[in-house]
């Protein structure tokens, strides 16, 4: 391929196959293998805008989020893996790496991480819930520990941003039926600071930069972290 003229690095054929070339973290930006960048490199961190339907999972039967990315992108070592879970009915906002040192800072409870979701319920809001979520006294069906607090924003009367900062088995839709509601749509708007792009249909992804990345972390609760 080299000797034919179809690896180009930094604009010029790379005709020397004996040549050694560093892998770097910008090599994807300045190599090209028939007019098309490289992969990235390990250390990638995606964001995929996921859609209804689809589980976060490498073993499930069905439709995996798995299936979105490049076919070939699942032979990678070290393995793409999800940061946390949105189940099969929740949408929106789910990242994915091959970093795992970054992934467990990200949902590490020590880190205080806000997620933030956008919930339209059954039922109208009784206006108790804000103050409840907020106390840390909520304890959900089933547990012992208490639940730490969250931050409730009333957009309607049946629909409200919630944003937690921790990560228990459906978190937000039993918070809700733990005050009588019912969450009918669930979508993940936010992971710290960094959001949702405007724009991104389901099912459409992007690698994030390192100052997308450095985001996540700068709303976490209590400040930078």
């Amino acid at each position: 391929m080299a000797k034919t003229g179809r690896i180009t690095l930094d604009a010029v054929d790379v005709v020397d196959v004996t040549r050694r070339i560093p892998v770097t973290k910008d090599l994807p930006a300045r190599m090209t293998v028939d007019g098309k960048p490289l992969d990235p490199v390990a250390g990638m961190v995606i964001l995929l805008n996921k859609p209804l339907g689809m589980t976060c999972s490498h073993k499930d039967h069905g439709p995996l989020v798995y299936d979105i990315l490049p076919e070939r992108w699942k032979r990678r070592d070290p393995a793409i893996s999800t940061i946390g879970r949105l189940d099969k009915q929740t949408s929106g906002l789910l990242l994915l790496t091959d970093d795992g040192a970054l992934l467990h800072r990200i949902i590490s409870p020590k880190r205080h991480v806000r997620k933030t979701y956008r919930a339209l319920l059954a039922r109208p809001l009784d206006g108790t819930e804000g103050n409840l979520f907020a106390s840390g006294c909520l304890t959900l069906r089933g547990e012992s520990t208490r639940l730490a607090p969250a931050e409730l924003t009333v957009i309607s009367e049946r629909e409200a941003l919630l944003s937690v900062t921790e990560g228990r088995y459906h978190q937000v839709r039993r918070m809700f039926a733990a005050v009588g509601n019912h969450v009918e749509e669930l979508k993940r708007e936010r992971v710290g600071g960094l959001s949702l792009p405007d724009g991104m249909a389901p099912g459409q992804w992007k690698l994030l930069t390192n100052e997308d990345i450095a985001s996540i972390f700068q709303e976490a609760q209590g400040g930078v972290t």
